[in-house]
Order: C-alpha cells, then structure tokens, then sequence
C-alpha cells in the first residue's frame, strides 16, 4: 500500500511539472523589476571586487535581503552571505546560488558603466573587473528574492539564497569559494534537499537556454613540475643537463596521455601547460625549470588515469635525460554534475518559460565551476543563460577585456530561478 501511494504521488507529482507554466504573476514582476535587476548588475560591475575581498558586494547583497525580511547570515566563507526565506506552506529546501566575484583583468568595453577599478594582484597592479558575468548572477539572484518575498503564498517550504565569493578561486594561501562555505555549514539549518545554479553565457543568443545532464563542466586540477638539471655554459651543453629540453620533452609526452591513452570517446580531456619558467641568459643553460599547468576531465575514471600517468611519466622522463622531476597537483573544482532525475523533473520549466526551442540540451564544456562542490553533497543543476546580443557575431569569450553581455537576457534568468524553486517546492 505504501509503495502504490508513493508510486501515485511521484506520477502526480510530474504530472504537475509537466503542466507548470510560469506563474502570471511571478511573470508580471520579473518584467516590473527588469530595471532594478540591470541597475544592480550595472553597480556590481562598476564597482568589480576579486575573491575574499568582496567587501562593499557583500554589504550591498546583505541590506537588500534584509529590507526584503529574510534571515540574514553574513560572512560565510570570509565574504559570502545568505539569506532564508520560509514560504506560506511547510516543505523541502531549495537553495539558488550566485557567485560575486571578479577577475584581475582590465576591462576594454566602452559601456558607460565600464570598471576603471585597479588593484594589486599577486605584486603586480591590474585592472578588475566582472570579465565572467558574476554580476549578472548576483542581480538575477537579488531580483529572485524580492519575487519571492512578495509571494510567500506560492512557496512550499524554504528557499536558501547562497551569493557566494571567490569562485575563481580565493588568494595564494587562503580558503575560500563553494568548500569553505560548505565546511561552514551553508548546506544545513535547514537542510538544503536540492540546488540550483545558473552562468550567463556571451557565446549563447539572448532568450535562449543550455543545459546537459550528468557530467556539464569538468573536474579542474592544477599542476606545478619542477624539473631539475645542471647548469653549464650554453656552447657546452654536453657538460650539463638541459631542464628546458627535459621541459620540452615533458610537454610532448603529456599530450600522448590524452591523444594515445584516454577513451575520448566517452568524454573530452584536456592537458594544458600555460606557463614555463626557467633561465636568466641566452647563453647559459640553467639548473632549474618550473611548468604550471592545468588537466581538465568529465569523467572520474578517466581523471585517475590521466593523473596516475602523468605522475608515472614526468619523473621517467625527466630521469631518461639525466635530470629530475616532481610533479604536485592541487583540485581546483569536481566535475560540474547535473543530477539526471533532478534535471529530468525540473526540465519542464525551463522549457515552459523559455520554449521548448530555446531550451538546447548541449554539449559538456572543459570550464571549470565550483558549483560542483555543492552537488557532491546534494542533487544539483547547473544550466546556462544565453547573454549574446541578437546583432552581435562573434562575442568575446569570457575572462577577456572584451567580455560583454546583453542585459535584455537577465529578465529570463530572474523568472527561470523564481518558477525553479516554486515548481520544486511544490512538486515535492
């Protein structure tokens, strides 16, 4: 009896989703506050702050959630803050997630809102600015709140809102970002049951929405080798041993373990070296090299292989040519993986609210995201909201001077999070 009651209630359950439109009134709102959400993203992005030092972000964040009467937290994870909103009907926990940092790059757009910030990162000064769209996450998700605190009535349950720092990662020798806000309990009081997040994306046309299940983003890990040689004079290189040749060498093999030895088939994989430091003088061979670099994977197993080879191959290497090598890793994101039930379940809602044709299903990417950390611990969903402009061509990529977004397309990511939590809330 309790199985057939169970059965009935998740078959009426997506009967629900399925029918689900987007609320006209949650509609009619989103529209009315388009322009607080542009007027906030337009503030955020003129006033850009990179990881743990959000500071102003975080202030502005917290008073506009607590005018709005939510339960308040702040400085979570250094800057990060949460607001809690408790619906009408008891229920589940739903948390939406924006990410509010920005970027050490100097912002080349012509906008009249344009971040002239500059800062000093890593000993070096250099422009800031939201060269990833974070600010646009984190005007969507404060447009979010204030629907659903004016209509308390269609939730069923609780909505955590996580405006998280630090998602590109916090500063040499600090915590930050989506593990260190777990470790502090952002997850808990009240239990969160699911999570949704979302990235605005220059790449993808206004109005419409990608998404996959399973494997979305890859896992991320960054690599340091350090090979060691022996310096000698450069018209001798027969008296010493060669780092950058044994670097080169290094570099050539790395990319048999994804050409020759990795199933590509089942996902992509990706080894990048993106930086070589070694020598001071033409004509001097030096003792010592230092590459770092990055491995990108969507699937765990093939993640241990790559990693089991490449700690196997750079010290053999390196010995086969007289000199030495060590390589450390550290993980800088999991694999990005959308629950497929969840996605399943909650795919009828993007599709009622965008249409069925502006919903793409896609292709995995080899970015990385911390969002990922949450879905380890519960069933999460990641998608992308298209921010390309209709006239535009090619659209600059993001993490680059250029990176620039169509505010026309926020308004969607603002009703696709309020109907998110509703729908599954309600379904539950």
């Amino acid at each position: 009896m309790k199985k057939c009651t169970l059965l009935i209630a998740l078959i009426l359950s997506n009967l629900y989703i399925q029918a689900q439109k987007i609320d006209p009134q949650i509609n009619t709102m989103s529209e009315r506050i388009e322009h607080k959400v542009i007027e906030w993203r337009r503030d955020f992005h003129q006033n850009p702050e990179l990881s743990n030092r959000e500071f102003e972000t975080a202030k502005k964040i917290a008073s506009h959630l607590k005018n709005l009467g939510l339960e308040v937290t702040e400085n979570i994870a250094k800057t990060g803050v949460i607001g809690i909103l408790k619906g009408a009907k008891k229920g589940k926990t739903v948390a939406l997630r924006a990410d509010i940092d920005a970027l050490p790059v100097t912002e080349r757009t012509d906008v009249p809102f344009k971040s002239t910030v500059k800062t000093t990162f890593l000993d070096t000064e250099v422009g800031v600015s939201h060269a990833c769209g974070h600010d646009t996450h984190t005007a969507i998700l404060m447009g979010v709140a204030e629907i659903l605190s004016k209509h308390k009535d269609k939730v069923s349950g609780t909505v955590k809102f996580i405006f998280q720092p630090a998602e590109e990662g916090p500063p040499p020798g600090e915590e930050g970002g989506a593990k260190l806000m777990i470790k502090e309990g952002v997850l808990k009081n009240p239990d969160v049951d699911a999570i949704f997040g979302l990235h605005i994306n220059s790449s993808t046309p206004v109005g419409m929405i990608r998404y996959k299940p399973g494997g979305t983003m890859a896992a991320v890990e960054r690599f340091v080798i350090n090979v060691q040689g022996k310096q000698t004079h450069g018209s001798a290189p027969w008296t010493g041993v060669d780092p950058i040749l044994i670097s080169a060498k290094i570099i050539d093999g790395l990319q048999t373990i994804i050409s020759r030895e990795s199933p590509l088939v089942e996902e992509a994989a990706v080894i990048t070296v993106g930086k070589i430091t070694s020598g001071v003088r033409f004509n001097i061979i030096p003792e010592k090299a230092e590459m770092i670099g990055t491995v990108r994977t969507l699937d765990p197993k093939m993640r241990e292989l790559i990693i089991r080879r490449m700690n196997e191959m750079v010290p053999a290497i390196a010995k086969s040519y007289g000199g030495d090598a060590t390589i450390q890793f550290q993980n800088n994101t999991s694999i990005t993986y959308n629950d497929p039930e969840l996605v399943k379940q909650m795919l009828p809602t993007l599709q009622g609210i965008a249409g069925t044709e502006n919903v793409i299903l896609s292709k995995a990417t080899t970015g990385g995201e911390d969002f990922s950390y949450f879905q380890k611990v519960v069933p999460g969903f990641y998608f992308f909201l298209g921010g390309k402009s209709p006239d535009t061509q090619k659209a600059p990529s993001h993490h680059t001077p250029e990176f620039y977004i169509d505010e026309s397309g926020l308004v969607l990511g603002v009703k696709v999070m309020s109907q998110l939590a509703i729908d599954y809330l309600n379904a539950q």
